[in-house]
């Protein structure tokens, strides 16, 4: 089985930008620079065989290239309790296009339709009971832009389990005509 995403590959100044945030915050579990991404769709555990399925889906997703950039931080709650934190993405129409394309494709290749709203954003860290706060790092951050880059194609990526959080392999990319 392997575990399968679609994302957006960071340029290097983008990740720089990112790594010069990541600090302040007792526990944390910061993101490494090869983890940094915009998921564009988690496909989860697949056989072999759907995993080629899904590679030929996304290969027949088509896209203008565009331009994203960053814009501001959040976090993410679980039971009123914050768990991730994570760099915005400007709004783009362009990027949500490839977003639904993305999904569709996935539909084809027989994986069941994403239900959670797509919010697209870089993950920077991850957090647990023993975080320390997060407010001054909220506020610290809060006017962080980068970019633009150009978006000229997408990934796809595979996310292996460790004790120490999840190690990514770029598979196979899908570059825009």
């Amino acid at each position: 089985m392997h575990r399968l995403f679609a994302a957006l590959p960071l340029p290097p100044d983008i990740t720089d930008t990112l790594l010069d945030t990541m600090d302040g915050i007792e526990g944390a579990r910061w993101q490494s620079e090869e983890q940094l991404h915009v998921t564009l769709r988690f496909a989860g555990e697949l056989d072999p065989r759907q995993g080629e399925d899904l590679v030929t889906a996304l290969s027949r997703v088509e896209s203008p290239a565009f331009d994203l950039e960053l814009r501001g931080v959040g976090h993410f709650e679980r039971k009123g309790r914050p768990h991730t934190l994570w760099a915005g993405i400007a709004p783009s129409e362009p990027l949500a296009v490839l977003q639904r394309r993305v999904e569709r494709a996935c539909r084809a290749a027989g994986l069941r339709p994403e239900t959670r709203k797509f919010v697209p954003h870089v993950t920077l860290a991850r957090l647990n009971s023993g975080s320390g706060p997060i407010g001054a790092w909220l506020a610290d951050n809060a006017l962080l832009t980068a970019g633009p880059w150009r978006v000229d194609g997408f990934a796809l990526y595979e996310s292996r389990l460790t004790p120490y959080g999840a190690d990514y392999e770029r598979l196979e990319d899908f570059a825009f005509d």
